[in-house]
């Protein structure tokens, strides 16, 4: 895995759509008046007789992309993860997930990512809202690699998908490996001390704790959770029950987040404690993307900090 090679996931994105496009003729893709951010202006004017631009009426476009579905196309719904999750949350939920069509809901600019606006853009919920939608596939990319894989995936699967995607460059980590598989979690690295679960854009954070924490003597079993829904519940399992302790690492608040979706899947074998790295129960900020990342806890120095004390707590 490389580190040193940094792409966007939003450029991999549009790249993704064109690639796939003559493979996928049934795809099509809508966008709400954000194209040029999203990237899907590529696809636009390659294939503009596929390609929808509906204005700022998110709930409209849902509605019409589950149209499009029931007349045997695949659609791409592309915008703002907050305004996804949020102003079409109602269509999503009764007309696409309902009638479970397979509809691909791709919410860019997803977390912190889009930091300089602030609260009102920032998507930190709607992991889980998606996630608590009947039939709703959540995916959590880690890089451009697994970006365009997931969405491949989701243009075969008989239902509706929610990928979440950052929009700044992140490091490349995934290029030869095998592909990302809905359902699967990925295996990182092999220890015995500690299980960390990092998804999205905090994976490459988690591969750097684990390293450092290796230096120390503190054995990481790392897995990337991918996909939040469904859950790889007997990956975790079996991770666990060899550590006995779990860290979670994600981009989003830690109600109802990946880290909630862990504690759920564990619960019942009462392996042993569950902590949690996330944004807190509380609204972001504006500011520069490393500075809050870093601010709310999500950073390689963090998690470093907090496997250590969970690892230093067992042993005392």
């Amino acid at each position: 895995m490389s580190t040193m090679q940094q792409a966007a996931m939003r450029d991999a994105f549009g790249e993704a759509l064109l690639a796939l496009a003559d493979q996928y003729p049934e795809m099509t893709v809508l966008d709400a008046d954000v194209a040029s951010s999203t990237r899907t202006a590529k696809f636009g004017a390659v294939y503009p007789d596929r390609f929808f631009n509906l204005g700022v009426a998110e709930g409209n476009m849902v509605d019409m992309a589950a149209g499009m579905a029931t007349c045997g196309l695949r659609p791409v719904v592309s915008t703002f993860a907050i305004f996804l999750s949020l102003k079409g949350a109602d269509q999503i939920r009764n007309i696409i997930a309902y009638n479970n069509l397979p509809v691909i809901l791709a919410g860019g600019y997803a977390g912190l990512s889009d930091s300089y606006d602030g609260a009102s853009h920032q998507a930190i919920l709607d992991i889980a809202m998606m996630r608590a939608v009947p039939n709703m596939a959540v995916i959590l990319p880690a890089d451009g690699i697994e970006l365009r894989q997931a969405l491949e995936a989701a243009l075969v699967r008989n239902g509706p998908t929610y990928i979440r995607m950052c929009r700044n460059p992140t490091p490349v980590l995934f290029e030869g490996a095998a592909p990302l598989e809905i359902g699967k979690i990925r295996k990182l690295r092999d220890g015995a001390d500690l299980t960390i679960a990092a998804s999205g854009v905090p994976v490459f954070m988690a591969i750097q704790a684990a390293e450092f924490l290796a230096g120390e003597g503190i054995s990481v079993d790392l897995l990337e959770v991918s996909t939040i829904k469904p859950m790889d519940v007997g990956a975790l399992t079996a991770s666990v029950r060899k550590t006995g302790r779990i860290l979670t690492v994600e981009e989003h608040t830690v109600c109802g987040g990946m880290g909630s979706a862990v504690a759920e899947a564990l619960a019942p074998a009462a392996l042993g404690p569950i902590h949690m790295i996330g944004i807190e129960d509380r609204f972001t900020e504006s500011g520069g993307y490393t500075e809050l990342l870093a601010k709310y806890g999500i950073s390689a120095e963090h998690i470093v900090r907090r496997g250590r004390a969970i690892v230093a707590a067992v042993a005392s």
